[in-house]
């Protein structure tokens, strides 16, 4: 295993740690790019605690790095990766296995993350440091929406959030909802609906209620809206299948697995 410097990612500015985060996931399964907007984006709403975030440092380079979430006890990988041309060296689980202390210190008990079923390396490793799977995420896209009229209307963000009977993933849990001002919400029939738009897209944050009722809320999308994202849909989740159902199609298919830290 290689012996490599770690460094609190509070250390870097957003701009380096963005450079850094795409370099880490360069040649992955599928393409990544963050920019210093992204990542503070991202930092702000998915609770990174940068101090306990690491950099992987070898001489002047940085060549890696793993960004922490905390909420509470309960904590999240939000980004691991290794610049191109190092990995292969153990710098990942040097990386993972600081990070654990790091977030046991700060009184994490569960440490969850998410891994692309096929990054079966990475899913090797996360099995030899005790993580387990919880079940299984998709993410889905949809172009060519053709928006309908339905009774629905306007809602605000805080009155609907948390409705699902679902566990939200982090990125879409309530914590990080409530800090999205752009967020907007619609309501009709027995249905809820928790999106944010920009350039003829719209991604859901949070959904409730059958996928008919999901499927009428999502032709209500503000005009213009073209087409439609969502992110780590648990199976069974009703979005999955409204979005299936407009001829949208799973991009990818992860595993969300949990390290037992108490």
């Amino acid at each position: 295993m290689a012996t490599i410097a770690l460094e609190p990612a509070s250390g870097r500015t957003h701009a380096e740690l963005a450079a850094l985060f795409t370099s880490g996931y360069e040649r992955y399964f599928m393409p990544v790019a963050v920019d210093e907007d992204a990542f503070s984006f991202m930092a702000g709403t998915w609770d990174y605690d940068l101090n306990a975030s690491l950099v992987a440092v070898d001489g002047e380079d940085d060549v890696g790095l793993c960004m922490l979430g905390v909420r509470g006890n309960s904590g999240w990988i939000g980004g691991v990766g290794v610049v191109a041309g190092r990995r292969g060296e153990g710098i990942g689980e040097q990386l993972m296995r600081a990070i654990e202390d790091r977030a046991r210190s700060r009184g994490v008990e569960r440490l969850w993350l998410e891994v692309l079923v096929q990054n079966e390396p990475a899913i090797g490793l996360y099995e030899k440091l005790g993580y387990r799977l919880v079940r299984e995420l998709e993410v889905w896209s949809l172009d060519g929406l053709v928006l309908q009229e339905h009774e629905v209307a306007s809602a605000p963000v805080a009155d609907v959030v948390g409705r699902s009977p679902l566990r939200q993933p982090w990125q879409r849990a309530d914590a990080a909802v409530e800090r999205q001002d752009d967020a907007r919400a619609l309501v009709g029939g027995d249905g809820s609906l928790v999106f944010r738009s920009g350039n003829g897209v719209a991604l859901i944050l949070q959904a409730a209620g059958d996928a008919d009722a999901i499927r009428a809320l999502v032709e209500s999308l503000p005009e213009g809206t073209t087409g439609v994202r969502y992110l780590n849909g648990p199976e069974g989740d009703p979005v999955n299948a409204a979005l299936e159902a407009f001829g949208g199609t799973c991009v990818a298919r992860q595993h969300e697995m949990l390290l037992e830290l108490a």
